[in-house]
Formats: C-alpha cells, sequence, structure tokens
C-alpha cells in the first residue's frame, strides 16, 4: 500500500486496529479436540485449517466442520485466499470413502463439502466429486449434503455430474462485485459465476453464493450484485435462494489489503436490501462465511415462511 498523505496514513492506521464486532471463538474445548481428533484419523483437510477461518473454535466446538476434498493445494491463486496455490498431489481415490466414513458416526444433520480448485485435471475433479457425495449419502442416510464448488473453468458435464449426484445445496461463490473480479479472482469471471448458479438453479437444486465486503467494493456495487444476482440466474422467476456476506480478513500481507471494516449497521442493510431484490435468505454479518453455521442457515431457508 502507497500512503499519499497523512489521510492516508490516517486510515492505513485505523484499518490495522480490528473492531470491537470481529471478536471470534478462541479454538478449544473437549469438542473441539473431538473434531479435531476425528479430522486426523481420517487423513482429511478441512477449509476451516486451509483458509484460516475465524469461526473455526465455534463450529468445531458444535462438532461441525467443513471438508475440502481433492487435495489442500489449489491451481489457483486468488488475491483473498489462504489456501495454498501450486502443483497438487495426484488425485486421493480413495478420500470419498474417507469422508463418508468420518461423517458417518458424526450424528449431524447437515454438512458442507468444499475443495480446491484442479483445473490440472479433465473434469476439474468432478468425478471425486460425484461419488464423495454418493458415498456420503449412503453413509449418512438422514444428513443433508451442501457442496461448495469452483466453476469447472465453465465445463457443463463436469457441473452436470455435481448436479446429478443431488446434494441438497450447491454453493459457488461470487466472492466479490463485478468491479473487483480481476484483481480478486483473477482466474474466475463475474458471468461465468452467474451462469453456474443459474444452470443449478434451472435443475430444481438450492442455489447458493458469497461475498466478501471491505476488499475495494462500494456499497453501491453490492446493490447491483443483488440485482445481477436475482435476473442473471432467474429461472421461471425463481432465483438463487442464499447469499452470504461477511468482513474480509488480510489473511497476510502477501493478500489483497483490506480497504474497509464495515459497520454491523451496513450489513444489516444488506440483509434488507438483498431480500428486497428477491433473493429469499441473505446471511450477513461481520465474521459470516459461506459455511459459517450453515445447518442454521438451511433451517432458517426452510422456516423462513
Amino acid at each position: 500500500m502507497i500512503l499519499n498523505n497523512q489521510n492516508d496514513a490516517i486510515h492505513h492506521l485505523s484499518i490495522k486496529k480490528k473492531p470491537s464486532w470481529l471478536k471470534a471463538k478462541l479454538p478449544g474445548g473437549k469438542n473441539f479436540q473431538a473434531t479435531k481428533s476425528n479430522i486426523d484419523a481420517h487423513n482429511l483437510h478441512t477449509v476451516c485449517q486451509e483458509a484460516a477461518c475465524p469461526n473455526m473454535g465455534e463450529c468445531w466446538a458444535k462438532g461441525v466442520a467443513t471438508i475440502m476434498i481433492l487435495g489442500d493445494t489449489c491451481t489457483r491463486a486468488c488475491g483473498f485466499c489462504n489456501v495454498k496455490t501450486g502443483k497438487p498431489a495426484a488425485v486421493d481415490k480413495d478420500e470419498p470413502r474417507r469422508v463418508a466414513e468420518s461423517l458417518s458416526g458424526a450424528g449431524l444433520k447437515h454438512i458442507v463439502i468444499t475443495s480446491v480448485d484442479r483445473d490440472d485435471l479433465p473434469d476439474g475433479g468432478a468425478g471425486i466429486w460425484a461419488e464423495t457425495i454418493l458415498r456420503t449419502r449412503e453413509a449418512c442416510p438422514d444428513m443433508s449434503i451442501e457442496v461448495l464448488i469452483g466453476d469447472f473453468k465453465g465445463d457443463q458435464a463436469a457441473l452436470q455430474m455435481v448436479i446429478d449426484a443431488k446434494p441438497e445445496i450447491i454453493a459457488h461463490n461470487l466472492e466479490t462485485v463485478k468491479r473487483c473480479h480481476p484483481a480478486v479472482r483473477p482466474s474466475a469471471k463475474y458471468e461465468r459465476t452467474m451462469e453456474l448458479l443459474a444452470r443449478v438453479k434451472a435443475q430444481g437444486t438450492v442455489t447458493k453464493t458469497g461475498i466478501m465486503v471491505g476488499i475495494g467494493e462500494r456499497k453501491q456495487e453490492v446493490f447491483e450484485m443483488f440485482n445481477d444476482l436475482v435476473s442473471m440466474t432467474s429461472h421461471n422467476g425463481d432465483a438463487c435462494d442464499i447469499i452470504t456476506i461477511g468482513q474480509y480478513l488480510q489473511p497476510t500481507r502477501n493478500h489483497l489489503p483490506i480497504d474497509r471494516w464495515v459497520h454491523p449497521d451496513e450489513f444489516d442493510e444488506y440483509i434488507k436490501v438483498g431480500q428486497s431484490a428477491g433473493i429469499k435468505l441473505v446471511v450477513s454479518g461481520p465474521l459470516v462465511r459461506s459455511s459459517y453455521l450453515a445447518d442454521e442457515q438451511v433451517e432458517r431457508f426452510h422456516n423462513r415462511d
């Protein structure tokens, strides 16, 4: 960050001071350790750890973690993400079985599974995705499955493999407003994400996305994104169902800087404006993440009337 004047310096110093409303529960406790032991025993990765999620302590204490499949190395280098990038290891074909086994005795009502991007694979990892969903469904028939997927570089056949496996919710994050995409998601496209969400919605699956704020966008651009989301994903008048909105937190000094701390009042405003635009459920708050308390998000979605 280049500081051109005194005002810039004051702004830079104020950004360094995390506001009082951004306090997360520290990891620890018996249930936290039990969750960690289950993950370690099955040699699994979680986005909670890899992305340094601030909510890990709270979620793991409830026995909930977001499983990350297809390894721990992403082929993309997004400006906001703490997951390591590089050349991934070979696909672990036993991973779907281990995921299902780890969840079979967890007693969960809902689980979120995500993955790194695997642009090195012909199908983007869609085959492993489908098998993981099917094995988890077999092992946990009473648990609903939410998947947070990549864009498969626009490969419709790969996306269809995931849809055909029939998870209850398919999520794919926009991450930011249209103008900020080149810096935040250089290997993705705003329109491609909208097209993916539209294809999922057209086949009757509950559809979800998420963004961060405080990464350079302006409030009016978020409002415009709501309108795009409704108009570009609508099928027979029914658009993307759920959006999550949370504060961007810079993982390291090598990632994009925090532009501003977004006040809780603004997060509340996003709920009102987003739902007025036609999105059924807007989950918005400083520490909200796509998979944060996802079981409660699902319950709110189904009980919203």
